[in-house]
């Protein structure tokens, strides 16, 4: 469902996250309307889908069926058609059968879904990856590292994963213990390029996220911006959005330096 033109990578926009709020930054998008002007502005700076989260009456990330309901009606009814990816994330907070509900729920035309998060109960991942399978619902596998990945591997060998699920999500960096993701990050993840069966994408946590994308971008990722991981600008002052760090973004992949594999200045 997501992956690039032949000329340029495929943007998702991801302007909530499950963990920051108004005091990270005041233009982080919480209630329903702000994220869909949010989702909207991304769009006209270029984005291509958006990485949804909702959050509940106090803020909190939550996976509410309803909620998540509400918020796709409203992007649609302002951005007609522009793709949504929802997050089954538990950030700490759902266990597999909550995040199974959601999907079973929802039935979203594409959804995250975390192999090391699945993995907490072995005995669901059938169940999960046949609903989506079931469904038609688009999977995008989140690998935070390579142990992460060799799971998924095991798990397409074993028919667990079903066919046509192979679409991943390489998260470089972390919250915690914290981890500024850098370019030299993708030097581990090379070697593994070539058994990724599917579209791969990168997201970076941390103020190097606008450099590791553009190293990510010539080679042949697709790309994930936003809030959930940096709130900084390329130049590394306060960035006033995640429409505005994805037009930095699109106007660094234009750069002649990028087709090349260098870095645009």
């Amino acid at each position: 469902m997501f992956a690039r033109s032949d000329t340029s990578p495929f943007v998702m926009a991801a302007p909530t996250g499950a963990r920051k709020g108004k005091d990270d930054h005041p233009n982080l998008p919480v209630s329903i309307e702000e994220i869909r002007d949010e989702t909207a502005a991304c769009a006209a700076a270029g984005a291509d889908a958006v990485h949804l989260h909702i959050r509940d009456a106090a803020g909190g990330h939550s996976l509410d069926v309803g909620l998540y309901r509400e918020a796709m009606r409203e992007i649609d009814r302002v951005v007609p058609g522009f793709p949504i990816q929802v997050t089954t994330e538990s950030a700490g907070i759902f266990d597999v059968d909550a995040q199974y509900v959601c999907l079973q729920g929802l039935r979203p035309p594409a959804a995250s879904i975390s192999v090391r998060e699945i993995a907490r109960r072995p005995g669901l991942a059938p169940k999960v990856y046949g609903l989506c399978d079931a469904e038609g619902i688009s999977v995008q596998h989140i690998l935070y590292d390579q142990d992460d990945f060799q799971h998924l591997l095991a798990w397409q060998r074993e028919g667990i994963v079903r066919d046509g699920q192979n679409d991943v999500i390489f998260v470089l960096g972390r919250y915690a213990p914290p981890h500024a993701a850098q370019p030299d990050d993708l030097e581990s993840w090379k070697p593994l390029l070539t058994e990724v069966r599917g579209n791969f994408m990168v997201c970076a946590f941390g103020a190097g996220e606008h450099a590791v994308l553009c190293a990510a971008a010539a080679l042949g990722a697709d790309l994930r911006i936003g809030f959930e991981n940096n709130s900084q600008a390329r130049d590394g002052s306060p960035a006033e959005s995640t429409a505005a760090n994805v037009a930095q973004l699109k106007s660094a992949l234009d750069a002649p330096a990028l087709a090349t594999g260098g870095m645009p200045q």
